[in-house]
């Protein structure tokens, strides 16, 4: 299949966890050419030779990508312009807890509050904010197909969830104030986007891929009971081929429904 008439998908945060995931499934169609996100080279280039070594049907390259540098995004967005033309599907998976950079202590300098607010909504609000500002233009409808954009959140971002009693225990007692905050702002900013781009013809999504083995932060393990990342992964090649567009602007769950805001 033609470079021009394949599905062109940049996944953010792509060399491990739930963007490896998904890339990889992706690409078990070749229909998709993947833009496999990422900032660091050595990380990004080992996830790709990881990729062509399973002999999938789709196709790869490595963008480098740091969505926490505002030069970084332009340039990526340059170069899909002058290699591909167009981008049909943008997932901002890129994404911090918040929590690594605190010390037990609570001191200052990384592990501060202010450090850690100031770290983590730019890799996870105002990131995805600017990435999607850059590569809106490459977005419009190309032959009959309609652009997605997956924003990837967290149930820990919802407020109701951390404000109602009935809600689960461990999102009551969870603290990542940073995580939280920062992921409630990405709600908002999808709800924002869909309105704002919905007119374009471009469907507008966050989605909440649920607790998964991600390599996120310390507690995402299987020994917490986190699920595979593939799981987590899976329920966004549907909304990516289109089977969830009546629920643009919506803040998915992976069962199918919706979150409570």
């Amino acid at each position: 299949m033609a470079l021009d008439d394949k599905t062109i998908v940049l996944i953010t945060g792509a060399n491990s966890g739930i963007g490896f995931s998904l890339a990889t499934q992706l690409l078990a169609s070749p229909t998709y050419h993947i833009l496999l996100g990422s900032r660091s080279p050595t990380k990004g280039t080992t996830a790709l030779t990881s990729l062509l070594a399973l002999n999938l049907p789709g196709t790869v390259s490595y963008l480098p990508l740091d969505v926490t540098s505002p030069s970084s995004i332009l340039s990526a967005a340059e170069t899909v312009r002058n290699e591909y033309g167009h981008l049909d599907a943008l997932v901002n998976n890129a994404g911090i807890d918040g929590e690594r950079m605190a010390s037990s202590d609570g001191g200052g300098g990384a592990s501060s509050l202010h450090e850690r607010m100031r770290e983590t909504f730019a890799t996870n609000t105002i990131g995805p904010a600017l990435v999607v500002e850059a590569f809106i233009g490459l977005m419009s409808e190309k032959e009959g197909r309609v652009a997605r954009i997956v924003n990837v959140t967290s149930g820990a971002g919802s407020i109701r969830e951390r404000y109602t009693p009935e809600a689960p225990k461990a999102h009551q007692e969870m603290g990542f104030i940073p995580y939280r905050t920062s992921k409630a702002a990405l709600n908002m900013l999808t709800v924002c986007q869909a309105y704002e781009y919905g007119p374009l013809g471009i469907k507008v999504f966050c989605f909440c891929p649920g607790f998964t083995a991600s390599g996120l932060g310390v507690l995402n393990t299987v020994e917490n009971g986190a699920q595979p990342t593939s799981k987590g992964a899976e329920p966004m090649v549907g909304i990516l081929e289109g089977e969830r567009d009546e629920q643009h602007g919506g803040f998915l769950n992976g069962m199918g429904g919706l979150w409570d805001w």
